[in-house]
């Protein structure tokens, strides 16, 4: 019952790109779709992301040519701007960190939480760890090509591997949002295309946050979608081995 539950939903959820000038998204839709990204899986569990939920009509408007006019942009109801902060690994770290040594209490911390303290105080630092000189940089490239002669191990090294991992998990939020806004009824389309530095602007964002995408939500209309569904045949993306 689930797996068709399941089904019904994704085959719902398509990329509408015109929405209903009549029918209002529910609050209550929008935040309960906000509360189940929250629960998103995660790089680490560093959650080093935020979801800024644009309700205000007028900021939606702003919003539009920032989008270059598009009419996903022009006729949301709502929009969500997916914003990945790597700049704030310290402060995730160290929110970690305090969660295991509040489940800890008085007692001692197992080997399980002694490698789970260790890995939010030392490794999580020096992975996301960034310096003028690429001092951070050199460490985990030298780090990751000794370790990696003597056994498999994760190949990370500069700033484009950090930006690629913070980026993968926040897209992995915007799917459990639009597909918890399908499971409401509403319709969403994905867009890439828009000004980033104005938009970061616009938000007040820090230099250290980027724009992964914007996610416009609204009822959806036939015009809204743009033809059938195809994909490429199965058995050119679907590899068994």
């Amino acid at each position: 019952m689930h797996s068709e539950a399941f089904q019904s939903i994704v085959e719902f959820r398509r990329s509408n790109r015109k929405f209903d000038p009549a029918i209002e998204v529910p609050e209550e839709v929008m935040m309960r779709s906000l509360e189940r990204t929250v629960l998103s899986p995660n790089s680490s569990n560093m959650q080093l992301w935020e979801f800024h939920w644009i309700h205000d009509k007028k900021l939606i408007q702003e919003f539009v040519p920032l989008c270059l006019g598009q009419n996903a942009a022009s006729t949301a109801k709502e929009l969500v701007v997916f914003v990945t902060r790597r700049d704030l690994y310290k402060r995730r770290a160290r929110w970690n960190k305090e969660q295991i040594l509040t489940h800890l209490g008085d007692r001692e911390p197992n080997k399980i939480e002694k490698n789970g303290l260790n890995y939010y105080g030392k490794v999580m630092p020096l992975l996301y760890g960034r310096d003028m000189f690429g001092i951070h940089t050199l460490i985990r490239r030298s780090v990751c090509f000794i370790g990696g002669l003597f056994k498999p191990f994760m190949r990370f090294g500069g700033r484009t591997d950090q930006r690629i991992m913070v980026h993968k998990s926040c897209a992995l939020a915007a799917q459990t949002f639009m597909l918890s806004i399908a499971a409401e009824g509403f319709h969403t389309c994905p867009m890439e295309g828009f000004d980033k530095w104005r938009v970061r602007r616009k938000l007040g964002l820090p230099l250290g946050a980027e724009i992964n995408m914007i996610i416009s939500v609204g009822k959806g209309t036939e015009p809204g979608i743009w033809g059938p569904r195809f994909r490429v045949d199965n058995s050119e993306v679907i590899i068994k081995h």
